[in-house]
């Protein structure tokens, strides 16, 4: 009589083949972390914003204050805008400074003209100013680029001019501001007009600052 077959022996799964070594150079990924070669296993790399030009991370920080562009001008104000009254005052002390300082450069002189309706000869007074403007123009002029863009009334008034960014004007930036303010002061009523539009601008260029790229702010 056959003796039964013996019982099946458990069979034994093969152990799986260990995984391969990571080429040089590559980390290892665990799940779900994303890894680059030489991190640690486990994090990924942070991903830096290029930002809209592409480079790199933006910068923050406490940018300039004010309202925006203006006549063409990019950009807002890079500093508080000195106000209209106290631009107003500083100026009826700067006129009667350079008054004073232009009166000896003042003088009258007499001509005589023919009144053609009498046929006499008329002697009739003859104001010369051309000095007192020139020392008037000088005083705007030397004292704006030279004395941190303030004149005498701005200087009592906490106000100085500066270039349309914030920084110190310069000769020749201050010299146009000048000569735009005599011509439009000495043509009709562009001097009105030129104060006027301190009023309804929103940065508070007069006509001259325009022209200069220029700005009045407080000190």
């Amino acid at each position: 009589m056959a003796s039964p077959p013996p019982p099946d022996e458990p069979r034994s799964n093969p152990s799986p083949d260990p995984p391969p070594d990571p080429p040089p150079g590559q980390g290892h990924q665990g799940p779900g972390h994303g890894t680059s070669g030489g991190e640690t296993p486990g994090y990924a790399a942070p991903e830096r914003d290029s930002g809209p030009s592409g480079h790199g991370a933006p910068e923050y920080g406490p940018g300039p204050i004010g309202p925006g562009p203006c006549f063409g001008l990019p950009g807002p104000v890079p500093a508080r805008l000195g106000g209209r009254w106290r631009r107003l005052f500083a100026g009826i002390l700067d006129i009667i400074i350079v008054s004073l300082i232009s009166s000896p450069f003042t003088y009258r002189t007499y001509g005589t003209i023919l009144d053609i309706e009498s046929g006499v000869f008329v002697r009739i007074p003859i104001q010369h100013t051309l000095l007192a403007a020139v020392v008037g123009f000088l005083y705007y002029w030397l004292l704006t680029a030279f004395w941190n863009g303030q004149t005498l009334g701005k200087k009592l008034l906490h106000l100085r001019v500066t270039d349309v960014s914030g920084q110190r004007v310069g000769v020749g930036q201050a010299a146009l501001r000048e000569v735009a303010t005599w011509v439009m002061y000495a043509t009709c009523c562009l001097g009105w007009i030129d104060l006027a539009f301190i009023l309804f601008n929103q940065r508070k260029q007069a006509l001259h600052d325009m022209v200069a790229k220029t700005l009045v702010v407080d000190t």
